[in-house]
């Protein structure tokens, strides 16, 4: 048995390396049940590892042929104690120890030779909570796919019995039904034919843009700022977490007329400038992000890949956090609205090829010299709205982690849980040792924002941007490995 795997899935194994794997993971919380004893956590690991028959994508290996990937295929044995690994650190409550620790877990690959999955339970010395980090490849599916097996391990009231974790849950997903080949046939070429129409349109608008003809349009690829989270990626880690009340952001959206999307993303942009500000940048044009938009229909429940990453251009020139707001919210939007009158597969092929060309820098590794596609890669994935449950032990929170984009830069991934904002972030530790200061002035940021609805006169301390015309050119003016302004190290 063997099953098809998209071109945007191959995309993911084909560009893997030991610098940039090409998986993605969840840091999750939980709370041991009161009546659990000090072999709880032992007994749970060897329950797990006796799940050693899993449903599909978790029992399958990469079938290729010169390292080109051409289906998934059974495997022919799993080796649980691989699958299923435990760990022991002093307290899983101190967030700055346990960042650390899952840097380590996320930074090497998974083995291509195995099922592309890993759990590892992380028990503490200290307190009454553990924690699990889950690892799986990025080509068994993207954020909504990966948040339906999520959902499927855990229970909605605590079970001591009768629990399947969730590479064991049957039919995870839903196979795509057959229809007439013939129809197929006809569909898929017509699609094609639209799709390719509308690709061109999109690079010819984009053409139009460069050339300054008309600017009302989403940004020209490559338009990113350099700065310390850009550039080669590399081996090496950093990983923060942190967390808003949902609540809290969806009743400022009301406030403010904008969408809870809008609203993170100027809390992140100006916590990035801030973070960035304490390492010497000034920046005298925009900063991007990286926007996956999921490309399904409603109730469409395929695995893989569907998505597309264009890049949204943030705020900038303005320090009243509100205006800062409103040029977010009219960016994002003019980016939206081309999402939606554009065939999805025609942004599909543009992320590929967008993407290939920031590959090919990363292979040649002169990533260095050109300007990145985008500074930050942003995405908001909708979890349970009520509390969960491994078993009988309670998840707190869950902690979302991705790959790195060629180029680099900060990922920043949210995950609704419980009305909860649980937020990850992760980058090359190449220039710089945490990213905990980031996070917490994500917080502050919201703050202020939600202040200002009532007090016009609050405005954000200078964080290093000074007005100027953008720059256009692909090519940045600097020399490689130089920044905006010389690098300082924070204090």
């Amino acid at each position: 048995m063997t099953r098809k795997i998209s071109f945007l899935d191959r995309a993911f194994w084909i560009t893997e390396s030991q610098d940039n794997p090409k998986h993605v993971a969840c840091l999750q919380l939980l709370e041991l049940p009161g009546s659990a004893d000090g072999q709880y956590l032992d007994r749970l690991v060897d329950e797990l590892r006796g799940f050693d028959q899993p449903t599909s994508p978790f029992n399958t290996v990469v079938n290729s042929f010169w390292r080109f990937p051409l289906s998934l295929k059974l495997a022919d044995s799993l080796d649980m104690q691989y699958h299923v690994q435990c760990h022991q650190i002093e307290d899983v409550r101190d967030k700055s120890q346990l960042n650390q620790f899952v840097a380590r877990l996320h930074e090497p690959c998974l083995d291509r030779d195995k099922p592309l999955w890993q759990y590892h339970l992380i028990k503490s010395r200290q307190g009454n909570q553990f924690a699990i980090y889950v690892k799986i490849h990025h080509m068994y599916g993207d954020g909504a796919a990966l948040l339906r097996w999520f959902q499927a391990g855990y229970l909605e009231s605590p079970q001591a019995h009768g629990f399947s974790p969730v590479w064991a849950v049957p039919k995870p997903f839903r196979d795509k039904p057959r229809g007439k080949w013939f129809h197929s046939l006809f569909s898929q070429l017509w699609h094609f034919t639209l799709t390719v129409v509308d690709l061109c349109w999109i690079l010819f608008r984009l053409l139009v843009k460069l050339l300054r003809i008309n600017s009302h349009y989403m940004p020209v690829p490559f338009s990113g700022t350099k700065t310390v989270l850009t550039g080669q990626v590399r081996r090496g880690r950093v990983v923060a977490t942190t967390d808003l009340d949902f609540k809290r952001v969806q009743a400022l959206a009301k406030r403010m007329r904008a969408s809870a999307n809008e609203i993170l993303l100027c809390c992140f942009d100006i916590g990035v400038h801030r973070f960035l500000h304490d390492y010497g940048h000034s920046f005298k044009r925009a900063l991007y992000t990286n926007m996956p938009i999921n490309l399904r229909k409603p109730g469409e429940h395929s695995s893989g890949n569907k998505i597309a990453i264009v890049p949204v251009r943030l705020a900038h020139g303005e320090m009243d956090p509100y205006l800062r707001l409103r040029q977010i919210i009219e960016n994002h939007r003019i980016v939206k609205n081309a999402a939606k009158r554009s065939e999805p597969g025609a942004f599909s092929y543009y992320t590929i090829l967008i993407q290939s060309v920031a590959l090919v820098f990363e292979l040649l590794h002169i990533s260095d010299w050109f300007r990145p596609i985008a500074n930050i890669l942003i995405s908001n994935v909708p979890g349970p709205q009520q509390t969960r449950y491994l078993k009988d032990a309670r998840l707190l929170a869950a902690y979302p982690i991705s790959t790195i984009t060629p180029g680099g830069g900060v990922n920043i991934t949210l995950l609704t849980y419980d009305q909860t904002a649980n937020i990850g972030l992760v980058c090359c530790n190449t220039h710089i040792d945490s990213l905990e200061k980031m996070a917490g002035y994500f917080n502050d940021a919201f703050d202020m924002l939600e202040k200002c609805a009532d007090d016009p006169s609050l405005t954000i301390a200078d964080i290093g941007e000074r007005v100027d015309e953008d720059i256009k050119s692909v090519v940045d003016d600097d020399p490689p490995q130089d920044h905006d302004t010389p690098v300082q190290q924070s204090h």
